[in-house]
């Protein structure tokens, strides 16, 4: 890791143009960490990095520091090759999305990531699927490096770290607690980062409330299935965490699935499993994830179909 951490800062000191971005539709990791790493390349290197992503981001996300320093893809000049693309969180190479002809006609990639993962973009690959966070590994590079940073820097890795274990939830080990912790000597409020998130739209809250209310129940009760339909799915601000969390506090439930119909063949699927892995089924769904966090996208085909193969696949389970 040391020697690729040292080849990966001689590349940014080399580089006279970067672009920065994590997967399609960010969630905090994925939009703090690129926002994270590109302030502090530009702060030690002196190179501010074009700063890019595909799909939405939620409005909880809004007031994370920086965040005007990101950009849609469509206003990304991608006519000119950037000297480095830095490619972080994207789990698959199907969830860059737009920006994906900055990454194939760069001079060259650099890949950040904490999912496990065959197919990889990178000439340079940094993944470690036993972190947290892919903004676990960003602080330890920057900490590696002993590069300067600040406020904003300190409060998006954490933010990165809050929002992928569920505010320490989903921490397998005592790491991410250790570099909070040292982020809060700092400086961090992790209260006020908390609260700052606390800012979904009323529709939404409402919708996914709903949604969960709705949820039918499987195989003794020990799978909770919900579903949001195309017409609903505007109003949904994320990826339905809330749905996810309010079933996954029902006593007897061991997984629970997700469904969002985000067009009439286009559905996402997230599901979340309280201790025995659930990726390999997001991998026989065409996506991947981690053990007790996975997801898929699947394209043409049904809510039903769908309905009935999630089903069919958690028989047994």
């Amino acid at each position: 890791m040391e020697q690729k951490v040292k080849e990966f800062f001689e590349r940014v000191r080399n580089a006279k143009s970067v672009a920065i971005m994590g997967h399609k539709n960010p969630d905090g990791d994925s939009l703090c960490s690129v926002l994270a790493l590109g302030e502090l390349i530009e702060k030690n290197f002196g190179v501010r990095p074009v700063c890019t992503y595909d799909g939405n981001i939620p409005d909880n996300l809004d007031g994370v520091p920086l965040r005007t320093h990101i950009k849609y893809f469509e206003r990304v000049d991608m006519t000119r090759p950037f000297d480095l693309a830095i490619v972080l969180d994207y789990g698959n190479p199907v969830h860059i999305g737009g920006p994906r002809p900055i990454v194939d006609n760069a001079g060259f990639v650099i890949e950040i990531d904490h999912h496990k993962n065959e197919n990889t973009v990178g000439e340079l690959c940094i993944n470690d699927d036993t972190a947290a966070a892919t903004g676990v590994i960003v602080y330890e590079m920057m900490k590696m490096a002993n590069l300067q940073y600040d406020i904003n820097i300190a409060n998006l890795l954490a933010l990165a770290i809050l929002t992928d274990t569920g505010n320490f939830k989903f921490a397998r080990n005592g790491r991410p607690i250790r570099i909070m912790a040292d982020l809060v000597d700092y400086g961090v409020n992790i209260r006020g980062l908390i609260e700052s998130m606390n800012n979904k739209p009323r529709k939404a809250v409402q919708l996914e409330a709903k949604t969960a209310a709705n949820a039918e129940f499987f195989y003794h009760h020990r799978l909770a299935l919900a579903t949001i339909c195309k017409k609903d799915y505007k109003h949904l601000d994320g990826r339905g965490e809330l749905v996810l969390n309010l079933l996954g506090q029902i006593q007897g439930v061991d997984y629970i699935v997700l469904l969002k119909e985000q067009k009439l063949d286009q559905i996402g699927v997230s599901i979340r499993s309280r201790n025995k892995p659930i990726n390999q089924i997001a991998e026989a769904l065409g996506g991947g994830g981690h053990d007790r966090a996975a997801g898929a996208v699947i394209h043409g085909d049904t809510l039903e179909n769908v309905r009935a193969r999630v089903l069919e696949l958690f028989k047994g389970a």
